[in-house]
């Protein structure tokens, strides 16, 4: 028997718009493709990016189109087949061959085979055309045919629930697949490898490797279709998510075999790994846990909302989708939600995260709305969840299916018919609310056929009583932006058990903002309140709330636009740094985890915008990332400034003594314990004066995987009762096991509009030579950027002249607050690894701070040593009363 051959139909494929009297056939702009990218690549269509050349492509989408190709007959021998493959067609698609329909398509989720064997052509060319028809105009025939279902949404138009369409937009091995069993001590671990089998074959091989080594291997016979093999496995090699662990990845291979000779192979990597939610009852709290356990390790879930990374999903490639997953590896980001409104992501997306370490909480593609139920549209959502977890379960950085997104609070928000206590799925689809059927019983059925090692969660939100409940499950925090509008100083008490959703918006880089307009050619419309800026965002309202967020936190103004979009940046960094910040203080060891994860909305974007999303179109990092990135590094210092109003006389409330205080807290998600020390010292913004407090430091012994209270105390002050502690920068500095400062953090008075920030009269910059653990090619080489002040400076952002100083993680950190040093000592600098500096670049960086009037450009001096690390000050290293007699292990 021959073995199977794949024959890509990539080549020769043109298109045309359907339904005009003389169709001009031109070729795509390359394969995979799509109808805009074709349309542009002709000059047919301006660019949907650029200005409000979005509203001028309306009509593409509201056409059919055709596309079609040939191919030469293949050499067959008798038992062999041709079989068409698609992957994907996006939704309504007819497919003819030879001129007979062979398929007709509805789901752009679901993949499909065609055996045309019999339809071969015998002068041996064959014409495959396939047409798409407008899936926006299908929908709304939908909507028309059923009008007793309640059609309703958030985000969109109601006729898009309708259609199986992203929610924003032969013998042969058909299956391979297995599970996999970790003993709860992760002293053994058990592989049950299966595979499905059509056609004639009598055996398949089963051959288990790691790093290409061999570790086991069977051979079974096919019963009815179907092999099976186990593999027991003593001291495995465990999968950990990053920063807990290793990522070893084994490969299973099956080889389907007719008398000896091959006729398939299919190979997949997997990952053994112990996942478990806990839901358990807390102490001294109402409800239950909602904690991510893998490998029995409780795990605080930082990270963020994946949403499809284009608008023009082809543009995406293996490559492009490593630097998005690595740049939120590097990130510090434990957990990647994959958003129910976007698309099942391709496989390298879960590759990527397989091989960095990177959680994944996939939602089933359902997002903010009230779905149909009918027959037809219940099959085609089993046919969708059953192909795609199929496709995605070997995957072991896949630790979560939840059902879908906001549904359940769609229903509530409406009114619609929904009782928890009624368990009888048939009569949930006479209610308003049936998509209830969908959630509950099919993609429960799916999720424990054919994933039964991995949890299934009805949706997002879900738990208690209410979706908004913070106590069980998860919540979508959204009264910091929607909602009743918060101040997200407030964010501890608008926690969750699990905060799956928060966020606060802000431009994109500069360099990304430019791309709002045609060939950069900006023009009369190029200021932040524009109407072409405004366009490119799609956010409802969302002039008012970000004005509204500015102007209580943030001294901005509007001019030049470069500053305007660096303060919306700095103000969402502050808030999404705050909500992990005082989330995590609430991991408190176990049965008092009272909160376990944080994922900001968003990750990223699909196009140039302003939007939530911490990393912009370009993949260049907003100052919100680093916010990110420095709250989830294994330990963190926490602060937070309270004040309380004491009425000076019972009787003249006006006549108040007012209490500054500061709590500190060390947040230790390290599985090891750790004995460290804490210094506290003081700047006046107004004096300039710096105070080392040496009756606030402490030594501390932080025990693992939680946030460890340490003091709270007055803020130290020259003269109370004039509201010095109102211009008093307090910082916490933390040392580590050499005596050497590890961090630092400064809480600052809020709101930050108040606040007299000063001007930096002395900004200097030292650059190491690279390291000797660099890469020898420049582009890879890492050089360490120290900087101080002769001030305390808020939200230092650094630029290279002449440098993308963003994309793909030139700077380790950015954003950051600068303490001033104390006269007399050495100086307080903050170091920020830097890679891939271009030749003769690294000599003038840009600084920008809160409150500067104008960008100020330092020179650098270069030095001759590999400066790598934190310069420490001689203050808190040598004349902390105690330090020496302290160990630190």
């Amino acid at each position: 028997m021959i073995p199977r051959k794949n024959v890509p139909l990539n080549e020769g494929w043109t298109f045309s718009q359907t339904g005009v009297p003389e169709p001009i056939f031109l070729a795509t702009q390359g394969f995979p493709t799509e109808i805009h990218l074709d349309l542009m690549h002709h000059g047919m269509i301006p660019d949907p990016f650029h200005g409000k050349h979005e509203n001028d492509v309306q009509w593409v989408g509201e056409k059919s189109w055709i596309y079609r190709t040939t191919f030469q007959s293949p050499q067959l021998s008798p038992r062999e087949k041709v079989v068409v493959v698609f992957d994907g067609l996006d939704t309504y698609a007819t497919v003819e061959f030879n001129e007979r329909m062979i398929l007709k398509t509805r789901n752009m989720f679901v993949p499909e085979r065609v055996d045309v064997t019999d339809m071969l052509s015998s002068n041996g060319t064959n014409l495959v055309e396939i047409v798409f028809e407008s899936a926006y105009l299908k929908g709304k025939e939908i909507v028309e045919q059923h009008p007793d279902h309640q059609w309703g949404c958030w985000n969109g138009d109601p006729s898009r629930l309708a259609v199986r369409k992203a929610q924003y937009h032969y013998s042969r091995l058909s299956d391979l697949y297995f599970t996999t069993t970790v003993g709860d001590s992760l002293e053994t671990a058990e592989v049950v490898a299966k595979a499905a089998i059509e056609g004639a074959a009598d055996h398949v091989m089963f051959e288990v490797s790691f790093n290409g080594a061999v570790i086991g291997t069977e051979t079974v016979g096919i019963e009815d279709g179907f092999a099976q093999a186990s593999f027991t496995t003593k001291s495995p090699k465990l999968w950990y998510p990053r920063k807990y662990g290793k990522q070893p990845l084994y490969s299973l291979t099956s080889t389907l075999l007719a008398n000896g000779d091959v006729l398939d192979m299919v190979r997949k990597r997997f990952g053994l790994r112990r996942v478990k939610i806990v839901q358990r009852k807390v102490t001294n709290a109402p409800g239950t846990s909602f904690i991510f356990e893998i490998n029995n390790i409780p795990v605080f879930c930082g990270g963020s909302n994946w949403i499809p990374a284009d608008s023009f999903l082809t543009r995406l490639t293996p490559g492009k989708y490593l630097d998005w997953v690595r740049m939120a590896a590097d990130g510090n980001q434990v957990m990647l939600r994959v958003w129910g409104g976007g698309i099942y992501e391709d496989d390298a997306f879960y590759d990527a995260c397989d091989e960095l370490g990177v959680l994944v909480w996939q939602d089933f593609m359902f997002a903010c709305g009230n779905y149909p139920a009918n027959t037809e549209f219940l099959n085609l959502v089993k046919r969708e969840a059953t192909a795609n977890v199929k496709r995605l379960r070997h995957h072991p950085s896949i630790v979560l299916w939840a059902g879908n997104n906001e549904d359940y609070q769609y229903a509530e928000s409406e009114g619609l018919e929904y009782d928890r206590t009624n368990t009888e799925p048939e009569s949930w689809l006479k209610s308003t609310f049936p998509a209830r059927y969908i959630y509950e019983k099919i993609l429960l059925d799916v999720t424990k056929e054919l994933v039964p090692g991995t949890e299934y969660h009805f949706g997002s939100p879900y738990g208690g009583t209410s979706t908004t409940d913070p106590t069980v499950g998860d919540i979508h925090q959204w009264n910091v932006w929607h909602g009743t509008q918060e101040k997200y100083q407030d964010f501890d008490q608008l926690s969750g058990r699990f905060v799956s959703e928060f966020g606060m918006q802000a431009f994109p880089d500069m360099e990304t903002t430019q791309q709002f307009f045609p060939s950069h050619s900006f023009g009369p419309e190029y200021y932040s309140a524009s109407s072409t800026v405004s366009f490119h965002n799609k956010a409802a309202g969302h002039d008012r709330r970000l004005a509204i967020y500015l102007a209580e936190n943030i001294r901005f103004r509007f001019e030049p636009f470069e500053y305007f979009i660096y303060c919306t940046q700095v103000m969402q960094a502050e808030c999404i740094g705050t909500a992990f910040q005082l989330w995590k203080r609430q991991w408190q060891g176990p049965e008092k985890e009272y909160c376990a994860g944080a994922l900001v909305w968003q990750t990223n974007d699909c196009w140039p915008c302003t939007s939530w999303a911490i990393i912009d179109y370009k993949l260049r990092p907003k100052l919100a990332y680093y916010a990110v990135k420095r709250e989830m590094e294994p330990i963190t210092i926490g602060m937070k400034r309270t004040i309380t109003d004491i009425p000076a006389e019972r009787h003249t409330p006006p006549h108040v003594k007012r209490v500054y205080k500061i709590q500190v807290w060390v947040c230790n998600l390290d599985i090891e314990t750790h004995r460290l020390g804490i210094a506290i010292s003081t700047a006046n913004l107004e004096t300039g004066s710096t105070t080392q407090h040496y009756d606030l430091f402490r030594t501390l012994e932080l025990a693992p995987n939680r946030s460890t209270e340490v003091m709270e105390f007055e803020i130290p002050v020259t003269y109370k009762d004039i509201e010095e502690e109102g211009q008093t920068v307090v910082c916490a500095t933390l040392i580590g096991p050499h005596k050497n400062v590890m961090k630092r953090v400064l809480n600052w008075p809020e709101p930050l509009k108040f606040v007299h920030l000063p001007k930096a009269d002395r900004i200097s910059c030292r650059l190491g030579q690279p390291l000797d653990n660099s890469s020898g090619k420049k582009s890879e080489q890492v050089r360490i950027l120290s900087i101080n002040s002769s001030v305390p400076l808020k939200g230092v952002s650094i630029e290279f002249d002449g440098q993308d100083n963003r994309h793909a993680g030139l700077l380790s950190d950015n954003g950051f607050d600068l303490m001033a040093a104390r006269k007399g000592s050495r100086g307080i600098w903050h170091s920020v690894k830097v890679t891939g500096l271009k030749e003769g670049e690294g000599n003038r960086v840009k600084v920008r701070y809160l409150g500067c009037e104008d960008d100020h450009v330092a020179d650098v001096l270069v030095v001759d040593g590999k400066d790598e690390g934190l310069m420490s000050e001689d203050d808190v290293v040598d004349y902390l009363p105690g330090l020496e007699a302290l160990t630190l292990v």
